[in-house]
């Protein structure tokens, strides 16, 4: 579903990344239902503005089956994600756009990453190079989603990522789409690395 999103399609075709919400933007409070909660991750603010500057549309999907779970509702998801907008804004940072997926796992849903549903939505407002694209985030899920998809993908160690590390280094060995980074700042320091030309996307 989508959260917030351009008014129309964005005319140009170009790098893009994909950024976990829980655990890369904010500190991981599970099931998180108060924005009195919401806490941006040390370096986050400073990271977005680096990537934009370089030319990355910067795209938010987030898995928030709480919703589905019965663990929250519609209108506290809605106050959490005002909440992490105000704080990107009040650092002189933010996104583009943010989808989530409300489902529970049992759902049997499409957006629900690793699924791809939640890009597939972000398609009709961005048109971007496949080959100048990544998925940021800190499980498995999403580095699976970036696999399905063709797409690079950081795990990034804070949030579960560090405890998710050898779950994906087992199973992607020697894949070069796969990066591991400390936090986001690391993850487009890595990317621009890659692509010092604002070119992304995988190796």
């Amino acid at each position: 579903m989508i959260w917030r999103a351009p008014p129309g399609p964005v005319p140009r075709d170009g790098p893009i990344l994909f950024i976990d919400r829980d655990g890369v933007l904010i500190v991981d409070r599970d099931y998180l239902a108060d924005p009195a909660g919401v806490e941006l991750i040390p370096g986050v603010p400073a990271a977005l503005r680096a990537a934009a500057a370089a030319g990355y549309a910067l795209v938010g999907i987030s898995n928030q089956s709480g919703v589905g779970r019965g663990r929250f509702g519609q209108a506290e998801l809605t106050a959490v994600m005002e909440r992490v907008d105000e704080a990107l804004a009040e650092a002189g940072a933010g996104l583009d756009a943010m989808y989530y997926c409300p489902h529970a796992p049992q759902d049997d849903c499409r957006c629900r990453k690793p699924g791809p549903g939640l890009i597939e939505e972000a398609s009709a407002s961005f048109r971007w190079d496949v080959g100048r694209a990544w998925v940021i985030g800190d499980k498995a899920s999403d580095v699976e989603l970036g696999r399905r998809l063709g797409l690079g993908a950081v795990l990034v160690a804070t949030g579960y990522g560090a405890g998710e590390r050898a779950l994906v280094a087992a199973a992607r060995p020697g894949d070069e789409r796969v990066r591991f980074a400390a936090d986001l700042s690391a993850a487009v320091e890595v990317i621009l690395s890659l692509a010092p030309d604002a070119g992304g996307g995988t190796p």
